[in-house]
C-alpha cells in the first residue's frame, strides 16, 4: 500500500518561498495523481493544486495560480510544489494525497484520493 510523507514546510516571511516535497516510501508514485490540499485553523480542507500520473497535467487553484508550481521527479518518486509570493492566507497544514485515477486529477475534493500524508506546516509571517 502506498505510503506518502510530506516535508519542506516552515515558517516564511511573506513574499518568501518555500519547496514542499511529497514521496513515497513505500510504492512507486509513476502511475498515481498526486494533490496537494491545506487546511487552515477554522477553516475547510481546500484543493491546492494536483499532477496527474501522465502526461502531468497541472491544475491549481485560483488563489495560487501564477505564485505555486506542482512538478513531478518519477526517478526520485517525488512530487514537489514550489510556493513563491507567500502570502498570510497561505499558512495552514499541507497535505500530500495519492491515488491511481481514471481521469485528468481534481482538487474539487478530497474524496478522489485514498492514500493521505500526515500533512506539514507553513505559516507566513512577519
Amino acid at each position: 500500500q502506498l505510503q506518502v510523507v510530506e516535508s519542506g514546510g516552515g515558517l516564511v516571511q511573506p513574499g518568501g518561498s518555500l519547496r514542499l516535497s511529497c514521496a513515497s516510501h513505500k510504492g512507486t508514485l509513476d502511475f498515481y495523481a498526486v494533490a496537494w490540499f491545506r487546511q487552515a485553523p477554522g477553516k475547510e480542507r481546500e484543493g491546492v493544486s494536483c499532477i496527474s500520473s501522465s502526461p502531468g497535467t497541472t491544475n491549481y487553484a485560483d488563489s495560487v495560480k501564477g505564485r505555486f508550481t506542482i512538478t513531478r521527479d518519477n526517478a526520485k518518486n517525488t512530487v514537489y510544489l514550489q510556493m513563491n509570493s507567500l502570502k498570510p492566507e497561505d499558512t495552514g497544514v499541507y497535505y500530500c494525497a495519492a491515488d491511481v485515477l481514471n481521469f485528468e486529477c481534481s482538487i474539487r475534493t478530497g474524496d478522489d484520493y485514498k492514500f493521505w500524508g500526515q500533512g506539514t506546516q507553513v505559516t507566513v509571517s512577519s
